[in-house]
């Protein structure tokens, strides 16, 4: 069993090399408010049956920026939008659904992304 009930992961990374990345989409400001969220909602927190909210550097995702992780499903979503995030936090960290339409399909997962 998962020591939180959901850990997210927002990849923040921003490439010095002018090619493509998740904070192209200001992805550490949709990180501050997922946080901002979850707290209150009294859902983000230490310990276990809490959910945690990061930012994580590059895993090779970026052609689906911006990209998000969730675990311990291990579910990948993008998003355009608070309205995204809003959906995001009321279905999957607030009732375990997964939101289809901004997942990330698995097959995609293991596609080399070089970008």
């Amino acid at each position: 069993m998962s020591y939180y009930k959901y850990h997210l992961f927002i990849f923040t990374n921003q490439r010095d090399d002018g090619k493509g990345c998740c904070q192209d989409f200001d992805s550490e400001s949709a990180r501050k408010y997922m946080k901002q969220r979850a707290k209150q909602l009294d859902i983000h927190g230490h310990g276990p049956g809490q959910c945690r909210i990061n930012n994580a550097g590059c895993l090779n995702r970026c052609k689906q920026g911006p990209v998000m992780v969730i675990y311990p499903e291990a579910t990948w979503y993008t998003w355009v939008d608070t309205s995204d995030l809003d959906e995001i936090v009321d279905k999957h960290l607030l009732k375990g659904e997964i939101v289809e339409r901004l997942r990330i399909p698995d097959t995609d997962a293991f596609e080399n992304d070089k970008s």
